[in-house]
């Protein structure tokens, strides 16, 4: 999955008219009025109006400037919008909050950097943070799709790691949450399964880890090259995403709902909410600093619950659940009745690596096997392919243990000019069993949660859709409010039943852009691509460009498009207004754009943003619109997004700004000035 960021925010479209329309019949004064402005109400009419007035937290009035005079009285506070738009507060249903809490750590900013340059950056974070020998430390937002090229000192993260540290361990944390990278010190302290710490290596991939060895990168000799991914990173022992970080996080909670209220976000889902976390939230409510309505998804993995026998204990995660919902079901602020599941990773290889590491996400075709090199500006390019069909690599596959052997590599590589690894057939693979997806989103559904999954790849989209119908079924429902999170490829055939099954998804609108260097780890490993030029890489026949992040597709199907920024993925900020220009452009500055076809229109992503958002985590009643007696949850911009897209400047609209933010008729957020 790729992220752009754009340091600023964003711009819009439709042309509406002014409705003045009072809503109310009681002449008591309002508590605040705003008037003088563009107030995009997302009603179903999709009505503009001039002002608006609140008294005890809720919307009173939607109307006309000079309506709205009959609403103030001497104790009105009244904003004078001088034009601004005005939107209802937005929903990000698809966020890590927690992560978007600046703490004191190491951190690369997803920065791009050659392995020599990371290597420098751990080594002064190891003698920054005075990591003592034999502790872990921490790095956050590594950039594992930009950047990380090799070079004369180091061929392997393995490599530069182990310069920056023979004593600590240390652990890079990828931007996406789901790449992982370790030095040797780290890579050591692997446990398998009967507990024994046996550590990461050529031997103990093949013995203990035979399981894992998609996700665990290997060099040319087929030793661990330090790059380990999703569930693989768990036998490392390493500390979790949230690590030491999350006491400092407890500290400096107050700063989340600020931070999202300043992003203008009056309401979430947190995407995995693993049990903890849940404190972080009660503190908020109890302190009465919860200034955003949160959906709390939560998160059991099936690999790691598990009776005495080993099997999947779904009764005691159906337990723990329903007991999490229950304490929320009066709230008004929390919900818990949704569930997460991965259903597999993510899509990227690793064109550096010799053999290249393929991506691991389940795909209804096998990935291709790039041959990568460099052209004549030294930049990665792909000179050809492996044919895996070949002789030659049939004869690799039927004798694994030969080619296992350094000399027999070395012979085979200088005779064919390519890895024998590249004769590897895979279509990659799911998180879990097809059987555990299917028996979960069942088990949960029939205890009427709603299902949040994870899904990247077509491959893995075919297998939770088949789950998901077939859980329908089970009890003949299916108005429960499913989601699916991310689909970066999907077959037309499963955009349809998208559509079909009435299922919500939350795009994260800013992947959807050409960026070369993250193409490269995407697009050659999926279609036939020779050299490095953006028409090669996006051929408009090609079935990653035909298929990638499907907007508008899903929309025409009947799906309900939704936004989620994943922040703090690539970047702490959630940046509502980048994602809903690249929504609207699908690319970045300088860029051409991205299957143009599959663009939305500005109104399309507010939507996605409001009312659709609303929708999903049941607040629909309360929030989502600016009507009469909703509550008063709404933003002023310092740009008209919706004019911006509709006079053809819908890139503008990533560098628009909140001006001010109020949730129950209070204002949250302003910025200098406000």
């Amino acid at each position: 999955m790729h992220i752009f960021r754009y340091r600023g925010a964003i711009a819009a479209l439709l042309t509406l008219t002014v409705s003045p329309y009072v809503f109310a019949d009681t002449p008591a004064p309002a508590d605040l009025v705003l008037t003088g402005g563009k107030i995009y109400t997302v009603d179903k009419l999709r009505s503009t109006a001039e002002a608006l007035a609140v008294r005890d937290k809720k919307i009173i009035f939607v109307g006309s400037a000079t309506d709205a005079k009959q609403w103030i009285g001497p104790q009105t506070t009244v904003e004078q919008l001088g034009g601004r738009l005005v939107l209802p507060g937005l929903f990000d249903s698809h966020i890590h909050p927690i992560g978007i809490i600046p703490v004191k750590a190491c951190d690369l900013d997803s920065r791009e950097k050659t392995l020599r340059e990371l290597s420098v950056f751990v080594r002064g974070c190891v003698d920054r943070f005075k990591v003592p020998e034999g502790g872990w430390l921490n790095v956050h937002q590594w950039n594992f799709s930009d950047g990380n090229q090799p070079g004369a000192e180091y061929q392997t993260l393995r490599e530069a790691l182990d310069e920056a540290s023979k004593t600590v361990a240390i652990q890079l944390l990828g931007n996406d949450g789901h790449h992982g990278a370790f030095n040797s010190v780290g890579l050591a302290r692997a446990r398998n399964a009967a507990g024994g710490v046996v550590g990461l290596s050529k031997s103990t991939l093949a013995k203990d880890f035979g399981a894992y060895t998609k996700f665990i990168g290997v060099d040319a000799d087929g030793n661990p090259n330090g790059a380990v991914n999703e569930d693989a990173r768990g036998l490392v022992q390493a500390p979790d995403i949230l690590g030491a970080e999350f006491d400092a996080s407890m500290k400096a909670r107050a700063q989340l709902p600020r931070l999202l209220n300043a992003a203008g976000i009056t309401g979430v889902m947190d995407a995995l909410v693993a049990p903890r976390v849940f404190d972080l939230y009660d503190a908020l409510e109890r302190e009465g600093a919860l200034t955003v309505r949160a959906t709390l998804a939560q998160f059991y993995d099936p690999e790691q619950i598990k009776t005495a026998d080993g099997k999947v204990d779904y009764d005691r995660m159906l337990n723990d659940a329903q007991r999490i919902r229950a304490k929320y079901a009066s709230d008004p602020l929390i919900r818990a009745d949704v569930v997460k599941l991965f259903g597999d990773g993510v899509m990227e290889g690793n064109p550096y690596a010799t053999p290249p590491t393929l991506p691991n996400t389940l795909a209804l075709n096998p990935y291709k096997q790039p041959i990568f090199g460099k052209d004549g500006q030294g930049k990665l390019t792909v000179t050809g392919y492996v044919d895996t069909d070949s002789n030659v690599c049939k004869e690799v596959r039927s004798n694994e243990l030969k080619y296992a052997k350094p000399k027999a590599v070395a012979e085979f590589t200088a005779a064919n000019h390519f890895h024998p690894g590249q004769c590897t057939i895979s279509y990659g693979q799911l998180q879990h069993d097809p059987a555990v997806i299917k028996e979960f989103i069942k088990r949960f559904h029939l205890a009427g949660f709603a299902l949040h999954v994870h899904v990247i790849s077509d491959g893995t989209l075919k297998t939770v859709l088949d789950a998901i119908e077939a859980s329908r079924a089970a009890d003949g429902i299916s108005t429960q409010l499913d989601g699916l999170a991310h689909v970066q490829l999907a077959q037309p055939s499963d955009v349809a039943r998208i559509g079909k099954d009435h299922l919500y998804v939350a795009f994260t609108y800013s992947w959807a852009n050409a960026e070369p260097e993250y193409d490269m780890t995407v697009v050659p490993f999926i279609d036939k691509v020779i050299g490095n030029s953006f028409a090669a890489l996006h051929a408009p026949n090609g079935y990653y460009e035909r298929n990638v992040y499907p907007f508008k597709s899903v929309k025409d199907a009947g799906g309900i498009l939704v936004a989620g920024s994943d922040a703090p993925v690539n970047t702490r900020d959630p940046q509502p207004f980048v994602n809903m220009a690249l929504a609207v452009t699908r690319r970045i500055p300088g860029q051409k754009p991205q299957n143009i076809g599959q663009a939305v229109s500005i109104g399309d992503v507010i939507d996605a943003y409001t009312i659709n958002g609303a929708r999903f985590l049941h607040r629909e009643q309360v929030a989502g619109s600016l009507e009469v007696g909703k509550s008063a949850d709404f933003i002023s911009l310092d740009q008209d997004i919706l004019q911006l897209a509709a006079s053809g400047h819908a890139e503008d609209i990533a560098r628009t700004h909140v001006l001010a933010t109020w949730f129950q008729g209070k204002k949250v957020y302003s910025s200098a000035g406000q």
